[in-house]
Parts: C-alpha cells; structure tokens; sequence
C-alpha cells in the first residue's frame, strides 16, 4: 500500500485545490501525504514551474514547423492643413479617415530553432524531475513528522504510566508510615517524585499538540482549533532490512530525483552548446503578406466640385479644339469631347468610394520576400557564445559528478544508521526487560522492608530511562528508513 502512496504519477496529477479541505478526525499517512501534495505551498509552487516547461516543448516545435501570424488593424485621422516634406508641400482643404488592416506569415529556419526542440524537451524533462524530487521531500518531510508525533504519543504514555507508578509508590509509603515502619522522608521523596512525574506528563502531552501543529505547517493547512480531537491511524511494524547496499547504491543512481535532474540539465546545456555553435550558420527568413485600405473624406463636396470643374475645362477644351481646327475642311473627324462631361454616374462613383470606409478595403498587391543570410563578422560574438555554452555544460558535468558522490555518501550512511538503529532496538529491548525486573524486585524489597525508597526510586528512573530509550530507538529505527528512501529516491516497503 505504501508504494503506491508515495509514488509519483505526473500523467496522473490530480489538479490543485484552491481551498483548504476538512481535516480528517483520523488522519493517517496517505491522508496526510494527499493533502500536503494539495496543498504543501513548496510542493506547489515546483508544479507550477511545470506548466511554462511543456508550453516550452510546444513553443519550440511550433516555431520550427509553422510560421507566425500576425494580423493587424488600425484606424487613422488626418485634419486639413499643410504638409512639408523637404522642399515639397501637400496641402488639403478637408479632413481625412482611414482604415487599414493586414496579415503578415514570418517563417525563419537557423541552427537555433533546429535545436530549440531538444534544448526545451531536456528542461521539460528536468522540470519532470523537480517535481519528482519535490513528491519525494514532501513524502519524507510528512513521513518523518508522521513519526515524530508518534514517538511523541509514545512518549507521553509512558509518562502517564511513570505517574501511576509514583502515585502507586506514594500509596506505599504513606501506608508504611502510617505503621510506623518508615519515615515521612519517604513519603515527602514519594511526593516529590509524583509531582516530577506530572510535570513531565504535562509537557510530554503538550509536546504531541506541538508536534501536531507542525505537521499541519508541513501539509500545508490551517490546524485546527483543537488538534488533540484529531488522532493518527498507522503504525509501523519493525522489520529485519532485507536490503543490501550495492543494490541501493544501484537504484539511487538511477531514481534519485536530484541527480537525474541534473543530469537532464546537463543533456539541455549540451543543446545550449549545439544552439551556439549553429550561430555560424546560414538563416532562412520567408515572409508573406496581404493588406488593404479605405479612405474617407469629411466634406467630398469639394472633391466633386473640384472634378466637375476639371471636367468641365477639358470639355471646353475639346468644343473650342473642334470649333477652330476640324471645321476648317481639314478633312479630320472632330474629337468626342462626351468623354469628358462629369456625369452623374461619376459623381456617385466619388460617392460611393467615399463611403467605403470603414470596412470596404482596397486590396494592395500581395508581396512575398526570402531571405538567405550567413554571419561573416560579429567581433567574436559567437566564440563568446559558445564559450558561456561550453562552460555551463561543464559547470552541470561537475555538478552531476558532485551530486553523484553526494548520493552515494547519503545512501551509504542512511544504510548504516539504518542497521546500528535496528541493533539498538534488540539491546534497548533487553535492557528494558532487565530494568523491568530490576523495577520489580526494587519494588518487594520495599515492601517487605529489606530495601529502602531510594533504591526504588533508582530503579524507578532506570525503567524510565530503559522504556524510553527503547521507544526512541523504534522510532529511530522507521525514521532511517524513511531516509533511507528519500536517499535512494522511491518508496523501499
């Protein structure tokens, strides 16, 4: 059941809560590994840094295989006046609308956007591996604190047990007094050691609601007001490690999350390197676009009046050129001087262009351009490009191999405080049975009155000391494996 509580699935990643979810009255560990993996605000915020990764991958293939689009539109407002250009002058007596929009295809193709696929997919993968390692931080971070406010809670029961043998003991010595077979010293000592021992049952319940706080901290939700109303479920059985340390060696320098994302960052500065290089490289750029435009005058009264009157002088033109040279018996027909009437048909063409605008466009010429281009000179921009490349995928390789030792260091001493904290277990076993008995015989001796109170109260306080070590070493024991785990970087059990 545990492995599948502590494995990692991103296809599967259930999506985020916004709000917080009702604290479980019993709470065990996937429980708590669930909600801290919706809402633990570290845990969170390395899959946020998992989305921009993927639109990365998308971004890099779509830029290589398809061209960007560009559309735009605009409106513009001329008022009348004087323009000055040089030595020339444009003048209108109206002001002017006009509209226009286009579409404009970009496509380049260089030795950066053929590496852009590669470079984007090994920071998507390392992005993967972030996550992992996060799962794998928090897993252990809830686990240990899972433990700790057991041990906590183990803690506090041997506590209220120490305080029942000291009433007990209280009971004993005040009853030997009371026949007159031992001194009230006994008794005031009987007393002093109650009241120590409901100090430290006070502060040992005290320690598990502290411990309870933290590990909502850790889940990354508000405790509740009243934590002692929520109670832990699992318990963790001690085992014999069935592991070896060369298989684990084996297994963290394949899993560990830390170093495989590395190792991704490494393979994505190889691509750096290539991205660089390719800068020596031809680039290729097509570009494709159609645009149109409309135009509108405030006032086309003036425009008409305008082509009315040049129609007029042309027409007038032609009658007198026919008047004084085809009527002399030249021979020659006379000039179509119809052609040059201004119409009302024209009059309503000037009318209807003028109402073109908005949204009615004059078409332009669509226009194509491909260009070719290779670097011959950039004052040692690339080398220098390439150099930065170079050194950062060495600075990873050294990384890697930094991070390589380290894993092995940490695998290593995991398994051996794993072994010492499973031997410790045997030997504080037995040396609380020993301080069991040693509590026992102190305790008849006193009775009988062949012993004296201070005898048992060191008897006393070595059972304590041999029952808690003995809790300790249990929890000491679940801890390393938990470790041990995080170390390797999968679940073990």
């Amino acid at each position: 059941m545990r492995p599948l509580i502590l494995s990692v699935g991103l296809a599967v990643c259930p999506a985020l809560a916004t709000s917080q979810q009702p604290i479980p009255v019993t709470l065990s560990l996937a429980d708590a590994i669930a909600l801290a993996r919706q809402h633990n605000p570290a845990y969170r915020v390395t899959l946020n840094d998992r989305t921009p990764a993927g639109w990365g991958v998308r971004n890099a293939w779509s830029s290589l295989l398809l061209p960007n689009l560009t559309v735009s539109g605009g409106v513009a407002y001329a008022g009348p006046g004087e323009q000055n250009f040089l030595t020339s002058s444009f003048s209108q007596g109206v002001s002017t609308w006009s509209s226009s929009y286009s579409f404009l295809l970009d496509w380049r193709l260089n030795g950066e956007t053929l590496s852009q696929p590669g470079l984007t997919k090994a920071q998507r993968d390392a992005a993967d591996a972030d996550v992992v390692g996060a799962a794998n931080f928090l897993v252990t971070a809830v686990t240990q604190q899972y433990l700790t406010i057991l041990q906590a809670r183990d803690n506090a029961e041997l506590a209220r047990q120490q305080l029942q043998h000291d009433e007990e003991f209280l009971k004993l010595a005040q009853a030997r007094y009371d026949v007159g077979r031992t001194s009230l010293i006994d008794v005031r000592q009987a007393q002093v050691a109650r009241g120590t021992a409901e100090v430290a049952l006070l502060r040992a319940r005290t320690a598990i609601q502290v411990e309870k706080l933290r590990l909502f901290q850790q889940i990354g939700v508000t405790a509740p007001v009243d934590v002692s109303t929520v109670q832990l479920t699992d318990t963790f059985p001690v085992q014999t490690p069935p592991w070896r340390l060369n298989e684990l060696l084996t297994m963290a320098e394949e899993q560990n999350p830390a170093l495989r994302a590395l190792r991704e960052r490494e393979r994505a500065a190889g691509w750096s390197v290539k991205a660089a290089a390719s800068g020596w490289g031809p680039s290729l750029s097509l570009q494709a676009g159609w645009s149109g435009f409309t135009q509108k005058l405030s006032n086309v009264e003036p425009t008409i009046a305008a082509a009315h009157a040049s129609a007029a002088a042309d027409s007038t033109t032609c009658e007198y050129a026919n008047a004084a040279w085809f009527n002399t018996g030249s021979g020659q027909p006379p000039l179509n001087c119809s052609q040059y009437y201004f119409t009302p048909v024209m009059e309503q063409a000037i009318r209807d262009q003028n109402n073109r605008y908005p949204l009615n466009f004059t078409p332009q010429p669509f226009q194509a351009r491909l260009t070719i281009s290779l670097p011959l000179w950039t004052n040692f921009q690339q080398p220098l490009q390439v150099s930065q490349a170079k050194a950062q995928e060495q600075d990873l390789q050294e990384s890697v191999r930094a991070r390589g030792l380290q894993v092995q260091t940490d695998v290593s001493q995991a398994y051996l405080v794993l072994q010492t904290a499973f031997q410790a277990i045997g030997i504080q076993d037995t040396g609380r049975t020993a301080a069991r008995e040693q509590l026992q015989l102190a305790t008849e001796r006193y009775r009988v009155g062949s012993g004296t109170f201070f005898e048992l109260l060191d008897a006393q306080v070595a059972g304590l000391r041999a029952a808690t070590d003995y809790v300790n070493a249990v929890y000491d024991y679940h801890k390393a494996v938990a470790a041990l785990e995080a170390a390797v970087g999968q679940p073990l059990r």
